[in-house]
């Protein structure tokens, strides 16, 4: 736990970004190197990985131990992906089934990745991975990538993307998350990566929750409108975290502004990621400690009402109770099937450090 909250990270990865694994040259290498340059530069001493670290294909229990093991991080969700640049969608999802086995009361659960422009290509992968795990989720991107083609979509399109959504609800799937305000790699995307089509999505079935990825980190304030309007629209801080480590006053600036028109409200709709393996959730925690909102950043945000500094509190919800609560989770529940495992420590035991308990123990920078 961290100060007495438990903590959810809902996505963690395990990508394979080395080259055997590029489908596509042109498209996955600038990826791997995206991924590579915003997440390890910038970073306090023995918190960075050496490329070679960090560009290769992560083994599951790599990112166990330095999720569970090496922070104050209690459960977590992992997130297949369907970048097929990469052979295996970069983050495939047999490594969801076997993460999901291996560590069955550390991880709640897992997304399923699909890919709507495969029609019912996606459907039969939706029931292939309901076969090996309940989702916790689906997990979607708006550009769809085949051989040298890149492809987009639209989140409010009836005949691409709702089949998915109903889908998912004959499932017993109530969380649809898709992947905005990044885009990847040198690949005309058009509007695809503006959350604006969430709105039609999230207004047509209002049964679901509509999880935004990496929300705020481009279009703040039409982000802002949306969760002010629609109660079932969520955001998740992957990628915020990460600007959060080297820039803590613009990761306030973000979040703040997310705020603009509903409020402190908001934040009781914003979901924890570290987005491990990419950088490591201990320093994240550490950071989110000590973020703030300064009084000129109050003074600026807030259309209809003054937003009041965070509380512990917010923070909390933030770390695991928003999450636990949009997914009906019994916590009670969960904390005591974790009691005395393998992650566990005894009161007053520090943590190891950073990365020592992985295979990439002597490739850290420091």
């Amino acid at each position: 736990m961290w100060n007495g909250q438990y903590v959810i990270d809902t996505v963690l990865h395990a990508f394979n970004l080395d080259e055997s694994n590029f489908a596509v040259d042109g498209h996955a290498r600038p990826i791997a190197e995206l991924t590579y340059n915003l997440t390890q530069t910038g970073l306090p001493s023995g918190y960075p990985l050496s490329r070679a670290a960090l560009l290769r294909d992560w083994p599951v229990h790599d990112v166990a131990a330095m999720t569970f093991g090496e922070s104050e991080t209690d459960f977590a969700v992992y997130h297949p992906t369907p970048i097929f640049a990469f052979s295996d969608g970069m983050s495939s999802a047999d490594k969801a089934v076997e993460i999901l086995e291996r560590y069955p009361d550390r991880m709640l659960g897992a997304y399923v990745a699909l890919d709507p422009l495969t029609g019912k290509e996606a459907l039969a992968e939706l029931d292939r991975r309901c076969a090996q795990y309940r989702p916790l989720g689906v997990k979607l991107y708006p550009t769809s990538w085949r051989g040298d083609t890149v492809a987009t979509w639209r989140m409010d399109d009836p005949q691409i993307a709702f089949p998915i959504y109903e889908a998912a609800a004959e499932r017993g799937i109530r969380t649809i998350a898709v992947h905005k305000a990044v885009p990847l790699g040198p690949a005309p995307t058009g509007p695809s990566f503006h959350p604006g089509d969430v709105e039609g999505a999230a207004a047509a079935f209002p049964e679901l929750n509509f999880e935004i990825v990496h929300g705020g980190a481009a279009f703040t304030e039409e982000t802002a409108w949306l969760l002010g309007r629609y109660e079932n629209i969520y955001v998740n801080l992957e990628t915020l975290t990460v600007l959060m480590l080297k820039r803590p006053d613009m990761f306030a600036r973000l979040v703040i502004g997310m705020c603009h028109v509903g409020g402190a409200p908001v934040l009781d709709r914003m979901v924890w990621s570290s987005g491990a393996m990419q950088v490591h959730p201990r320093l994240c925690l550490e950071v989110f400690e000590d973020v703030k909102f300064p009084d000129s950043l109050r003074a600026e945000y807030g259309l209809f009402s003054q937003i009041p500094e965070v509380t512990q509190g917010q923070k909390n919800n933030i770390l695991g109770s928003n999450y636990a609560r949009m997914h009906g989770i019994d916590i009670e529940a969960r904390l005591a099937a974790i009691a005395g495992d393998e992650f566990s420590r005894a009161a007053g035991t520090p943590l190891p450090a950073p990365f020592s308990t992985t295979s990439v123990a002597g490739q850290v920078i420091s």
